[in-house]
């Protein structure tokens, strides 16, 4: 049916069009009160809708970085953990190497070379065991990569090293510890192994420490991006129930409105 096949009055198309419109202006109220927000897509305001997707997604993809510094925590701690095992095994075998050293008996100090070999073989297990998720720092020379932002141009490289009994130079024990000059000798390399472990966990408490605070500020920064993103888009609950019981107030209103414009249409039915 055409627009033309029906005449209205001018009051009653007036009165229809504000109808509409309060229709119209209730949808949109309805559908903001159910999503919480007053910019549900581009139609609604286009510069605020982008803006605020592209703040979404940065804090989108600084929180899978968070996820990889917080792996990269992991990998760092547990190397942290190899050293510190690592230096408790080399302070046990300087105990020894103190006993050794206390005695003259040639059987004595082999079996305590013998512990000491021992002890060695536990540096190469705990250094092979301290990796998280494939990635060892103190097997090999590995390199763990920290991405800090979206893009990957600010990052930080972990450096490993190789820490277990050939990597800190520790050698079986010289002629089984038979001479003085043999356990000094195996000692010495043993206070280096030590300070060589305290330069690399000195280096890696310096990377943890700066891993961490890249961690405090990326959730910083996702939480800035994320209330920017619902400044833009979010709407204001109390107005918008408030604007519902407006329309819904203009639309009975609207109601009865068309009903008395039409009441001279009415007059004519009662004629019949």
């Amino acid at each position: 049916m055409s627009t033309s096949d029906i005449s209205l009055t001018a009051g009653m198309r007036t009165n229809l069009l504000n109808l509409q419109q309060t229709s119209k202006l209730l949808n949109r109220t309805q559908e903001r009160l159910s999503s919480g927000k007053q910019v549900n897509s581009a139609l609604d305001n286009p510069t605020n809708y982008f803006a605020a997707q592209n703040a979404t997604q940065r804090a989108s993809d600084l929180a899978d970085r968070k996820d990889g510094m917080a792996e990269a925590v992991q990998t760092v701690s547990a190397a942290n953990a190899g050293i510190t095992a690592i230096t408790g095994l080399i302070n046990a075998a300087k105990g020894i190497a103190q006993s050794a050293l206390s005695t003259s008996d040639t059987s004595t100090r082999s079996t305590l070379s013998t512990q000491y070999d021992t002890i060695r073989s536990q540096i190469d297990n705990v250094s092979s065991d301290s990796g998280y998720r494939g990635l060892n720092l103190l097997s090999a020379t590995n390199t763990l990569t920290v991405n800090f932002n979206e893009d990957a141009s600010s990052s930080l490289d972990v450096k490993g090293f190789l820490a277990n009994a050939s990597g800190l130079s520790l050698t079986s024990a010289s002629g089984s510890w038979a001479a003085n000059s043999n356990i000094t000798t195996d000692t010495a390399k043993m206070d280096t192994a030590i300070s060589t472990l305290r330069t690399n966990t000195q280096t890696l408490a310096a990377n943890l420490n700066v891993i961490t605070i890249r961690q405090n500020f990326t959730d910083s920064m996702i939480n800035t991006l994320q209330t920017g993103a619902d400044n833009l888009t979010l709407a204001d609950m109390n107005q918008e129930g408030a604007n519902m019981l407006m329309l819904q107030t203009r639309q009975s209103l609207g109601t009865t409105s068309l009903s008395m414009s039409s009441q001279a249409a009415q007059a004519v039915l009662r004629l019949f």
